[in-house]
């Protein structure tokens, strides 16, 4: 790590952003923040230039998906902010530790100075968990709250606005004191003893695992749970692979599919204890609204806060450390025979059965060869649309992380920026993101970014010339089609023009010859998967 002298305020929040584990900074800069860009390459922290503000925010996420550190966003003030918002948003639906610097004019400057001057708080404030502005005399108390507001469960974005005579002032303060962690809570007494004898005496207990497992210390404790219990589980799309999804106990994923929340939700109303463990259920839509009773069924909630969102009910909540707490309701215990009926098994064979691999061409066909050919180590993104709920049915993950995607805010634009951040991250591992042709569109200036950062993502995009989850809704209800439809354009031509490879398929194998092509590419492959309209009817 570099040192300067005098240290400056900007150079404080850097020093602790470098000490939480942050190694890039990802946005576009303008003149208010060149100090704060200074400090952050001072402290040892890479600053990267993206095309648009959202994607430079989806690209430090896919950063810290694969680091576990703060993903980091700088934008300039004014639109440079502004254009960060929707990722923000993102961030914060999705649970995802961001800091935003935002440079801004300085206070006396902005009593009578409009030029782009506007209320970054304001904007900020309902979609951030904190909100602070850089001080000089308190910069290091504000890094420090900082980086520990946007960690702490649920973890979230905090905004940082710098001002910029405040960046480059000198300070003299020592560090801001750490926080002690504290120590991880377990249920105990009546409640306990209950959970206890519910589990031990339990003949059809099911469990659904979510988002906040992604940040618990011990995942092993979470698999020794179910399988100390017998306890089949689905998870949320962002929980994939929290268990091995090759594990038996294992049903898949859930929350989005109507075909299949079909075959899983009929197992919770049949199950005699449900357990909701780190379970948000920001991702699920309505039909995972109250899917379970706590009058006639024993719910027990484990979460690191508390339910405030009324999408379900328990009959006991233990707000604690998810582990410990799993540890301390499997110690001493001894689990009865579950599902007599093997009603899980017979769901997992149906769900095999509905979403089919064996089509001679479509979206499940792309997907199929993808899994046959890319390496069992590859991390991928999903860009919202049809194609992902599909995709996040049929992909198969072994591990935590190993399936990114937005699933609190369902951007579109998203998977692009997010591979190209994970593969910046994991350089030796294949990285392949899936995009509708609609989505890659909004962010396909950032394959520049990918030649630029030499990331050689492989990106697949399915072509069918129509926002077709849109589209397909809009049928179902009888309506004329409307703003859904676009032209067919060349991605393949798209790709090859900012200096990547590309290829246009439209069967298997000339996807399969795509796909090897594209490992050892040793720049970005653009492959566009040519479809037909209304390939998801049936299927989703």
């Amino acid at each position: 790590m570099q040192t300067s002298s005098p240290l400056t305020a900007a150079d404080v929040l850097a020093r602790r952003l470098y000490e939480a584990g942050c190694r890039h900074a990802f946005g576009m800069p303008g003149g208010e923040v060149l100090d704060l860009v200074e400090a952050l390459e001072r402290a040892g922290i890479a600053f990267i230039l993206a095309k648009h503000e959202n994607a430079a925010g989806f690209m430090a996420e896919g950063v810290y998906h694969r680091t576990g550190a703060p993903a980091i966003l700088v934008a300039t003030l004014g639109p440079g902010a502004l254009n960060g918002v929707n990722v923000v948003a993102n961030a914060h639906q999705d649970r995802v530790p961001m800091i935003v610097l935002t440079g801004c004019v300085d206070a006396d400057e902005a009593l009578h100075y409009t030029h782009q001057v506007l209320d970054h708080g304001a904007v900020f404030a309902p979609i951030t968990k904190a909100q602070f502005r850089l001080s000089a005399g308190a910069a290091a108390n504000i890094a420090e709250r900082a980086v520990t507001a946007a960690t702490d469960p649920r973890p979230g974005p905090v905004h940082v606005d710098v001002p910029i005579g405040v960046a480059g002032a000198p300070v003299a303060s020592g560090p801001a004191p750490r926080r002690v962690a504290p120590s991880p809570l377990v249920p105990a007494g009546a409640d306990l003893a209950r959970a206890r004898s519910a589990l031990t005496g339990a003949q059809r207990p099911i469990a659904i695992l979510g988002l906040d497992l992604l940040e618990a210390s011990d995942r092993a404790a979470l698999q020794a749970f179910v399988e100390h219990f017998g306890i089949p589980f689905v998870t949320t799309y962002k929980a994939k692979g929290i268990v091995p999804e090759s594990h038996p106990l294992c049903l898949g994923a859930a929350g989005l599919s109507p075909l299949a929340d079909g075959h899983l939700l009929p197992l919770f109303s049949q199950a005699d204890v449900v357990l909701a463990i780190g379970y948000d259920p920001i991702e699920m839509r309505s039909g995972w609204r109250d899917p379970w009773s706590p009058e006639t069924q024993m719910v027990i909630d484990v979460s690191p806060v508390e339910n405030t969102h009324y999408m379900h009910q328990a009959s006991l909540h233990f707000r604690a450390d998810i582990p410990a707490t799993l540890d301390t309701l499997a110690s001493g215990t001894a689990p009865a025979k579950v599902w007599p009926d093997h009603a899980p098994d017979e769901a997992r064979k149906a769900l095999g059965a509905a979403f089919d691999r064996s089509e001679p061409w479509g979206p499940a066909a792309i997907i199929d060869e993808a899994c046959a050919v890319l390496p069992s180590d590859t991390l991928a993104s999903a860009d919202s649309g049809a194609h992902r709920i599909l995709l996040s049915q049929m992909w198969r993950v072994e591990e935590p992380r190993g399936l990114v995607q937005s699933s609190g805010l369902c951007t579109m634009g998203c998977a692009l920026p997010l591979a190209i951040g994970m593969k910046l991250a994991s350089p030796d591992r294949p990285v392949v993101s899936f995009s509708g042709d609609a989505g890659f569109l909004m962010v396909a200036g950032e394959l520049a970014s990918a030649v630029e950062l030499k990331t050689p993502v492989i990106c697949i995009v399915f072509v069918d010339a129509s926002l077709a989850l849109i589209e397909k809704k809009q049928r179902e209800r009888q309506m004329p089609n409307r703003g859904v439809d676009f032209a067919r354009h060349d991605f393949a031509a798209i790709g090859q023009a900012f200096g990547g490879a590309g290829a246009t398929v439209r069967n298997r194998a000339e996807l399969r010859a795509a796909l090897d092509a594209a490992l050892t590419a040793p720049t970005f492959t653009v492959i566009a998967a040519e479809i037909d309209r209304g390939a998801y009817d049936g299927r989703i």
